[in-house]
Parts: structure tokens; sequence; C-alpha cells
């Protein structure tokens, strides 16, 4: 009897779990000693976590053969790539745009990737999240982010 995977994506999905979690399980219990629950050692707690990943990757995968799902689309590469470049981009300009303009750089940098940009959108989450941005991280946790950029010597956002 040959088993047919009705739902692609829970099929990969439980075989990354497991993967991932035995990955976890066996390096930590190869590199570190267990202890007990009484006393745990440095792999105790990557070793149950990886453990409860295999599990739910067990059920996920298993899953896949009893439901159907909607077919995998083609993988789209233009989402990674500009995603992944608004990340980078936000890391290295940090430092010489200050976090109002990286964080434009990557809220619009990322919103490309996706299939439906609208400018109105994109602008009111930007400011949203400097907003957000500057009353949590600087102001609140005090973190020292430069808010403006380098070449500015007055910042007028303090």
């Amino acid at each position: 009897m040959k088993a047919k995977i009705k739902g692609p994506k829970d099929f990969w999905a439980g075989l990354m779990f497991i993967g991932f979690g035995g990955f976890f399980m066996i390096w930590a219990l190869s590199h570190y000693q267990m202890g007990s629950a009484v006393r745990m050692g440095p792999a105790y707690f990557p070793t149950v976590l990886g453990g409860l990943l295999v599990f739910l990757g067990i059920l996920v995968l298993i899953e896949s053969f009893a439901m159907a799902g909607p077919p995998v689309p083609r993988f789209m590469f233009r989402p990674l790539i500009l995603i992944s470049a608004a990340c980078v981009l936000y890391g290295y300009l940090m430092k010489p745009l200050g976090l109002v303009l990286a964080t434009g750089v990557l809220i619009f940098v990322a919103a490309f990737g996706g299939h439906e940009f609208k400018w109105k959108e994109v602008t009111i989450l930007y400011v949203v999240l400097v907003v957000f941005s500057l009353l949590v991280f600087v102001k609140g946790l005090t973190l020292p982010f430069p808010i403006c950029p380098a070449f500015i010597e007055n910042c007028p956002i303090r």
C-alpha cells in the first residue's frame, strides 16, 4: 500500500520540524551534559525542546497524509531577495542615516517585495513604526540609537 501526500505544505513543514528538532537534540546531547530534571545540565533544555519539535513534526507529517491542502505555489525569489536586502540595509544604514531614515529604507524596500505595494499604506506603516520605535526603544528603554543622520548636527527629534 502506497501512502499519498495530500497536503504538500504540511509534509515539508513536518520534515523541517523533525530535522531541526533532531539536529538540536543530537547537537545538545553530543556536546553538553544532560543532567536530570532536578539538576538540569546545559543539554536539558535544547533536548526537551528539540524532542517537542520532533513530536510536533511527526503530528504535522501524519496530518499531511490525512488532510488535503492547497497545492504548493511556485517559489518566488523577489520577496526573499528584497526582504533580506531590506534587513541588511537597515543594519548597515542605522549608524550613518539614523533610526528614522534607516527604518524608512527597511519598510519601503521590504514592501516592494510584496505583490501589492500601496504608497499610502506603506507610508502609514512607516510613520507608526518610527513613532513606536522612538517611544519604546529610544525613550522607554533608553537605547543609544542614532535618531537623525550623522551629518545633521542638531537633531530636531529628541
